[in-house]
């Protein structure tokens, strides 16, 4: 199938914020869900160092920040607020994945990506420079600068799109949710979507109130846009005592009975 790449230079990974929520309990986030994650990027990053970037999501910490920044129409800088709930969920991460062993290193986006009215700017010497080391780059949720030199958000399903260079292809991105894909009206997974068809399946995707980045709505958006670039797209279930060994594979060794919805050009329903 086009736009299927077997295995990638890099991955990056992408925890979600629902995977990193004590859902049934405080409703605050779940650092014991962080910690059974990080001891599983511990193991594939061991073997695969220097080829995986970790985006997580901002869960409990971030939402209820951003949506309050949203609703803020006075302050064009209002953004700024994102700055404290976001490292703290990326010194979370890089905490536990460095008493696992990692040398995870905390990278703030607002540093590496600006707009202007001629483009973009994006600067990730930083994290090349932390990758060939064989460092485990841990980003997230952050303000950028737009081109009016005000701030807004920049969601965490952003920023992927900053690997897209061509020193970075073929290039993989895997989000995981706690769903295992996109889920059809009976239930199944959708196995595969043509970014350039996502009206066929518009119906299948869903906001949450108090969520500021789209739920999946607008993940799938995000993905597609990276997908219609050649990017190979991923969403899977966040299985917090699973090996994740398989992510830096060609798609065709992953394990049979991993359910996951592929986003890619040429894909079909």
């Amino acid at each position: 199938m086009s736009g299927i790449t077997g295995e990638p230079t890099l991955l990056v990974l992408k925890v979600g914020g629902s995977v990193l929520t004590d859902k049934y309990s405080t409703g605050g986030t779940d650092y014991a869900a962080i910690d059974d994650f990080a001891a599983r990027i511990a193991d594939l990053h061991a073997e695969q160092p220097g080829r995986i970037v970790l985006v997580t999501g901002g869960g409990p910490l971030c939402h209820p920040v951003g949506m309050r920044i949203k609703a803020d129409r006075a302050d064009a800088y209002a953004a700024v607020a994102l700055t404290e709930p976001a490292f703290a969920m990326r010194w979370a991460w890089t905490t536990r994945l460095r008493a696992h062993g990692v040398r995870a290193v905390p990278l703030q986006v607002s540093a590496m990506y600006t707009e202007r009215p001629d483009g973009t700017v994006v600067q990730t010497e930083a994290v090349e420079r932390l990758l060939r080391a064989g460092a485990l780059p841990v980003l997230s949720s952050d303000f950028v600068v737009t081109a009016g030199g005000t701030l807004r958000i920049f969601s965490s399903d952003e920023v992927p799109a900053l690997f897209t260079a061509e020193r970075f292809r073929p290039l993989r991105v895997v989000a995981l949710s706690d769903v295992p894909g996109i889920l059809t009206g009976g239930g199944d997974v959708l196995p595969e979507v043509d970014p350039h068809r996502l009206d066929e399946i518009r119906g299948l995707l869903w906001n949450k109130p108090g969520n500021a980045t789209g739920a999946m709505d607008g993940k799938v958006a995000a993905l597609a846009a990276l997908a219609r670039d050649g990017v190979e797209c991923v969403i899977a279930r966040g299985e917090r005592t699973r090996p994740m060994r398989h992510l830096l594979a060609p798609m065709s060794e992953w394990p049979p009975a991993t359910p996951r919805t592929l986003i890619a050009v040429g894909a079909h329903r």
